[in-house]
């Protein structure tokens, strides 16, 4: 049986396009081995799986970190609620305790300063030289705690934790001050006078305010005039 080719040469054809395929692969093949054995195309390949390892690690060590800060914060909220109560119930008694301290240095304040005229009394009485006599004594400023109630500031070094803590009150006391006027035939005895004040623990400076010749009842005598401030000497 005789087969006649009607497109002569098309078998020749083909075979010469398979042949042209194959070669463009190889080609192409070739082409991208070429590409990967590049050094920056490594680099960049190394770059990127260093880069998204590196997230990984990142984005673990920030989830345990914070599953750590809110177990601390949680903690931390509920001390803080806890002392909370503690410091209001301590801030309740300091208010109580700086209440009594008042009331108790406005008794004392006062208690230390009702025997101000038997203390004046003695002291010039033990103090008192011969030939000399006391014509007027008193003195002025009232005493017993009469001035207002006054809270001590505390000072600038309180405590790391910056409260403040609140101490005893001061009582302002009036100053006391006292005058005595005298006669003496011996100038010498007024000397003494006044030294023996001086050393009283109640009685301070210690000043001549006048002194004159006088007459009291025919005799010659020197009058004087001693100025003093009364001390409240502690406990």
């Amino acid at each position: 049986m005789i087969e006649i080719n009607l497109l002569p040469g098309s078998g020749k054809k083909a075979k010469k396009s398979s042949g042209g395929a194959k070669l463009n692969l190889g080609a192409s093949l070739q082409s991208l081995r070429g590409k990967v054995r590049d050094p920056w195309m490594l680099g960049a390949i190394g770059t990127s799986v260093v880069a998204v390892l590196a997230t990984a690690v990142l984005y673990t060590t920030q989830t345990t970190r914070q599953s750590h800060l809110d177990e601390e914060l949680g903690k931390a909220v509920q001390d803080s609620t806890r002392y909370a109560t503690v410091l209001r119930e301590r801030e309740t008694v300091e208010a109580k305790r700086d209440t009594v301290l008042r009331a108790l240095n406005m008794i004392r304040a006062i208690d230390d300063d009702r025997y101000i005229w038997p203390h004046v009394m003695d002291e010039v009485s033990n103090a008192l030289p011969p030939y000399t006599w006391i014509v007027a004594l008193g003195f002025t400023g009232a005493g017993q705690a009469t001035a207002p109630v006054r809270t001590i500031v505390p000072t600038a070094n309180e405590g790391s934790s910056g409260r403040k803590h609140k101490i005893p009150t001061e009582i302002i006391k009036d100053t006391v001050k006292v005058r005595l006027v005298g006669n003496t035939v011996d100038i010498q005895a007024l000397t003494r006078f006044m030294k023996q004040l001086e050393t009283s623990p109640f009685l301070e400076n210690v000043t001549l305010n006048s002194s004159q010749r006088a007459n009291d009842n025919g005799k010659e005598v020197t009058q004087f005039q001693l100025d003093m401030l009364y001390t409240r000497p502690s406990a």
